[in-house]
């Protein structure tokens, strides 16, 4: 089953709109954040998530 992206980004908004100060740049970190405040069993899905949040973090606002 493929993991639609639309869900990845999904998931990563609502995340950073209701803990946007626990996430920051580091991967490691936020994929343990992401696994504590989800329920996402598969771990490429919750590594995709955390990239996501990692990137946008990572990237400097506009």
């Amino acid at each position: 089953m493929a993991i639609k992206p639309a869900y990845v980004k999904k998931t990563a908004t609502i995340l950073l709109e209701r803990y946007a100060e626990a996430f920051d740049d580091d991967f490691e970190r936020n994929k343990d954040l992401v696994t504590e405040l989800t329920n996402i069993e598969s771990k490429s899905v919750r590594n995709r998530i955390a990239g996501y949040i990692t990137r946008k973090q990572a990237t400097p606002a506009q």
